[in-house]
């Protein structure tokens, strides 16, 4: 009896235990709730985004005619072949017909298939057309793809000569290397997004810095490979103002997961505005590059270098992991021979390290300035853009 009753107290005990355990994993699945993102993924989305541009309309409208066409040919085919079965099976009697070739049939199941075809390839080949026809834009943009962020430069019309990176926000990095989705647009989320006018032409020229990359916005209908030494091109005219967001959709490395797209669609007028402000903090960082900073300049600019385009691979504390190899007390930050610092920022190492030659002399400069003085790195070491540009000739 005492036997039966410890059993049967181990018993709930175990059952006890594993509420504990669903409750907790429901509890972490509610801490993880997501709702749909507009102009980004649905929860539990099945079907196509809705379209935010007459491409992306046509391309579902396309995806449905196809269905609807392939659907009533399959229930066609396979109605006759089950009817067929059915009703000329041996149980009852049937007899096959004795017969070799027929004229007619031959012309009825080539003609009907060619028809269908035709029918098929007609708007096929309009909506591709259409959707490669980057002609008469509006405003051209270059989006160049690196691992992991891309670079967009305004090359026509108004915003030309407009540059910047976009990264993955630092903060969606931690909540990833925390093992802590959280809020609608996780892994979303960029410092810099791109902006564009609503009911615009906008052409994008996509190519990459390092390896094949694809830009990609679905509810743009747009999906375009960037490919390193090529340049291909797309477009798109948003009809409605808002964010929408994409990724890159080609394998390109282990940070793959972390090279969103994020587009802001602006009313012309706010875009105008967006220029304007965007223009003035472009001059306010045209920088000399021979000109001679003081340390402590560098130090404050080399912070935020660091944080906006370093920190997600090396860590806000500068020890690294895994492949990346740590900053804090790393003998090449560490070298008197500034040099091979400079080399490794302009051209990258090990396939791991990516070339920064898109950073300005100053911006170099300064990040490498804040490495070698920061955490338990006290070198004293300045770096100046005068360096930097020696070094890139």
């Amino acid at each position: 009896m005492i036997n039966d009753l410890g059993y049967r107290v181990s018993r709930f005990g175990r059952a006890v235990a594993k509420l504990g355990v669903v409750g907790s994993t429901l509890a972490s699945a509610a801490a993880w709730a997501v709702n749909d993102l507009p102009g980004g993924p649905a929860v539990k989305q099945l079907d196509l985004p809705p379209a935010a541009t007459k491409i992306a309309a046509a391309q579902s409208d396309l995806h449905y005619m196809m269905l609807y066409i392939c659907g009533a040919i399959f229930v066609a085919v396979f109605g006759v072949m089950f009817y067929s079965i059915f009703h000329h099976r041996k149980s009852k009697g049937a007899k096959p017909a004795d017969f070799h070739e027929s004229t007619t049939v031959e012309i009825i199941w080539t003609i009907i298939p060619f028809l269908i075809v035709i029918g098929m390839a007609l708007p096929a080949t309009k909506v591709v057309v259409a959707q490669k026809d980057t002609t008469n834009s509006d405003i051209t943009i270059k989006a160049t793809g690196y691992q992991w962020k891309w670079g967009y430069d305004y090359i026509k019309g108004e915003g030309e000569g407009i540059a910047f990176l976009s990264t993955l926000d630092a903060s969606q990095r931690a909540l990833s290397d925390a093992g802590k989705p959280a809020g609608d647009n996780y892994l979303l989320k960029v410092d810099n997004p791109l902006v564009v006018p609503v009911d615009k032409k906008i052409r994008i020229i996509t190519t990459a810095n390092d390896v094949i990359h694809s830009f990609m916005v679905p509810r743009f209908g747009i999906k375009q490979d960037a490919i390193p030494g090529f340049v291909r091109d797309t477009w798109f005219r948003a009809e409605q103002v808002g964010d929408f967001y994409g990724q890159c959709a080609e394998l390109c490395g282990k940070e793959h997961a972390y090279m969103p797209i994020h587009v802001k669609v602006l009313s012309a007028e706010d875009y105008s505005k967006w220029v304007a402000e965007r223009q003035k903090e472009m001059q306010a960082k045209a920088d000399d590059p021979t000109k001679t900073w003081t340390q402590e300049d560098l130090l404050a600019r080399g912070e935020k270098v660091y944080n906006a385009n370093c920190a997600a691979c090396h860590q806000p504390n500068g020890k690294g992991g895994g492949a990346i190899k740590p900053l804090d007390g790393s003998p090449v930050v560490l070298d008197s021979d500034q040099g091979k610092q400079i080399h490794v920022l302009l051209n990258g190492q090990n396939n791991i390290m990516p070339a920064w030659k898109q950073l300005s002399d100053v911006e170099i400069a300064a990040v490498i300035t804040y490495t070698k003085n920061h955490w338990s790195n006290k070198t004293g070491q300045t770096v100046q853009p005068a360096e930097v540009l020696a070094a890139r000739k």
